[in-house]
């Protein structure tokens, strides 16, 4: 994995895992790595992994089975969802429009180019 120097680690493997969920690779109820084969995987230290897991557990995203391991969630698509709606709407698409103002791209060229995609 290529790490983005501009967050931080134990966030961006938070990142792969929710993408990994959101996109059926991870089930709810399934187990996941632990959190040494991660860091293995992944070529980091274990408590950067840690960290991750600690973040996903407390937000309802994983569990832990004390001795087995940790594991996916029922609602955890549902909340990764709602949390990367919220982060859309609240902080990318009032950075998006200040930046559209600034260069003056019109609100219709903004809905023809999302169209597009």
């Amino acid at each position: 994995m290529d790490f983005n120097q501009q967050k931080p680690i134990y966030l961006q493997i938070l990142d792969l895992i929710s993408d990994r969920i959101l996109s059926g690779e991870y089930k709810a109820g399934e187990r996941i790595p632990s959190v040494r084969e991660f860091g293995s995987v992944l070529g980091v230290n274990p408590n950067t992994v840690m960290r991750t897991f600690e973040k996903l557990t407390a937000d309802g995203i994983i569990y832990n089975k004390r001795g087995i391991g940790y594991f996916i969630s029922e609602d955890a698509t549902s909340l990764i969802l709602g949390e990367e709606r919220r982060v859309f709407l609240d902080e990318e698409i009032p950075r998006i429009a200040s930046r559209a103002k600034l260069l003056g791209v019109s609100p219709e060229e903004i809905y023809e180019k999302v169209k597009e995609v």
